[in-house]
Formats: C-alpha cells, structure tokens, sequence
C-alpha cells in the first residue's frame, strides 16, 4: 500500500499544476485561435513574452489541441484556421 500524500510509488514525484494568469489564458487562446501548432520560435517567443517556460507552453498547446479535437470531432486539427474579416 502507498501512504504517500501525492500517490507517487517511486520515481519523481508529480509537478505542481501551473496556475496560468487571466492575461496568459488569452494570449494562448489568441494564439491556438491563430494557430494549432507552433514553430520552436514561435514557442520560445510566447514562452518568453508570457513569463512561461518552453515546457509550459508546449503542454499548454497539447492539452488544448485535445480538448479542440472533443469540441470538434470529425474536423481535421491540420485545416487552416479561419478568420472571418470584420
């Protein structure tokens, strides 16, 4: 039986979820809004401009992609994004 308080057996124990701020859920959203994927560059400067690591960024796109794909089922995630004008 494992008594631990954060259910590890072994290992490395689990990472803190990261609190994003008001200000970083939108600039993400705007972004996934832009597009699904992002470049390395386009990664570091989000990361760098959002006071976030890499890592943080990438997981954050993951996770989104995943909840678009239940959100969307059928539509391909590779489709360009379509941005009516005004």
């Amino acid at each position: 039986k494992n008594d631990s308080a954060d259910g590890e057996v072994g290992g490395k124990p689990r990472r803190v979820r990261t609190a994003f701020t008001y200000e970083q859920l939108v600039s993400l959203e705007n972004k996934f809004r832009q597009t699904r994927y992002l470049s390395v560059c386009e990664r570091l400067n989000l990361a760098l401009a959002l006071s976030l690591t890499e890592t943080q960024v990438k997981i954050w796109f993951q996770n989104r992609r995943t909840k678009w794909k239940k959100q969307n089922p059928g539509s391909d995630i590779n489709t360009p994004v379509f941005n009516p004008g005004p």
